[in-house]
């Protein structure tokens, strides 16, 4: 797993290695497509924790991240013993949700791509909130923004 360093206004990216398992993929010996929801969610957390916070702890302030849209292109399957490189970045930021996209690599070859959408929630009363004070400047960091949304 590495992170590169981003170019000013660029976001950052985090990258996930991720070994693909005997049990991801299906009859053909091809990792199934709903894999790869559960490998971006891999560098999402990755890619969050870059901001200096876990999302476990995000969680245990109140708040959290819900998922309301997922997309995903396939161009190539991966297979059982395979190594595949999975990048995460912050492509919106807004005050209220955020969308995360995401490239899965093999050598260098893209294999998929796709995006998540989230809004925040404050999980005391179960309702969408604004992004939490104390993660601000961190995403907008991630989002290559200077300063809030």
């Amino acid at each position: 797993m590495s992170d590169r360093r981003p170019e000013p206004g660029e976001p950052i990216r985090s990258i996930t290695e991720v070994e693909v398992r005997y049990a991801e993929t299906d009859q053909m010996g091809i990792v199934h497509h709903a894999n790869y929801l559960v490998w971006f969610e891999l560098a999402r957390t990755r890619l969050c924790l870059s901001s200096g916070h876990h999302y476990a702890d995000v969680e245990k302030r109140g708040y959290r991240l819900v998922v309301t849209r997922t997309e995903s292109r396939y161009r190539r399957g991966a297979r059982y013993g395979d190594t595949v490189q999975v990048s995460c970045w912050l492509e919106r930021l807004s005050s209220r949700g955020l969308r995360f996209a995401y490239d899965v690599h093999r050598d260098g070859e893209l294999l998929a791509s796709g995006a998540t959408e989230h809004v925040w929630v404050d999980a005391a009363r179960n309702r969408p909130c604004r992004i939490p004070p104390f993660l601000q400047a961190p995403f907008a960091r991630l989002a290559g923004h200077a300063s809030g949304p």
